[in-house]
């Protein structure tokens, strides 16, 4: 198989499998890649680093990466830092990690394109982070296994799920943390732990019908949720309902 990467960093560029990049801010890399069980792995420390553009805007250079079977790990270590970009990947492991304040990603995965068996493991220190996390839309996308542990106080999270077969853990320590989450379509379970005063959370599940005829005692697809909250002050706002479409 052949991997196809073309990458372009304002910075140290070790190797096109492992990039290394330190400076003191604007640390940029800007990724498109095609082909299967490409593994890249990406440090960037400091302040003000980038990868797959500058802004959210319509008109930023994004990340775009398509294939199967990858495999990547990038480590955030500084403040102010950026992840943007679409993924179309079956197969395939994530492993974010951001050590600092103030960091954003808005980042998809399968929005225009299948993305089955994913397996994502997200851990996040540090203060007002903003994630926008997007997993599957309208095309193919099943079995996803995503785990967040984050470490903060006053981060903002919205991260939407369409896709069947779905779980989903995350791990809160800190205060002032709002998060909004989405699963949509088939089988769903989130075992939420939350340790942190002021918290405001949304859980949405949105399980589907059962089929047409079916008896009283349709329980599939099912969604299931289990919550450990120590916390003072906490808004946590749960629905959970046999249709889709967003509530």
């Amino acid at each position: 198989m052949i991997n196809k990467l073309s990458l372009i960093l304002v910075g140290v560029l070790l190797s096109t499998s492992y990039v290394f990049a330190q400076a003191t801010d604007d640390n940029e890399i800007i990724i498109t890649q095609s082909g299967d069980t490409l593994e890249l792995y990406i440090d960037q420390i400091g302040f003000g680093n980038k990868i797959g553009g500058s802004d959210f805007s319509s008109s930023s250079t994004a990340m775009t990466i398509t294939g199967s079977g990858l495999s990547f790990n990038f480590d955030f270590i500084g403040n102010q830092n950026i992840l943007f970009g679409p993924v179309v990947t079956d197969n395939s492991d994530y492993t974010l990690s951001f050590t600092g304040d103030s960091n954003e990603v808005d980042w998809n995965i399968g929005y225009i394109g299948s993305t089955d068996d994913s397996n994502l493991d997200i851990n996040v220190t540090g203060d007002s982070n903003t994630f926008d996390f997007d997993q599957g839309y309208a095309t193919s996308a099943e079995r996803l296994d995503l785990d967040l542990t984050l470490i903060g106080g006053s981060n903002v999270f919205d991260i939407d799920v369409e896709s069947d077969d779905v779980t989903w853990d995350f791990d809160i320590t800190g205060t002032s943390n709002d998060i909004n989450t989405l699963q949509n379509d088939g089988s769903q379970s989130i075992e939420f732990t939350l340790d942190g005063d002021n918290a405001d959370i949304n859980i949405d599940q949105l399980s589907g019908s059962c089929a047409t005829g079916a008896s009283a005692a349709c329980s599939t697809p099912d969604a299931s949720i289990v919550l450990d909250v120590t916390s003072d002050n906490a808004i946590i706002t749960i629905v959970q309902k046999d249709s889709s479409g967003d509530s």
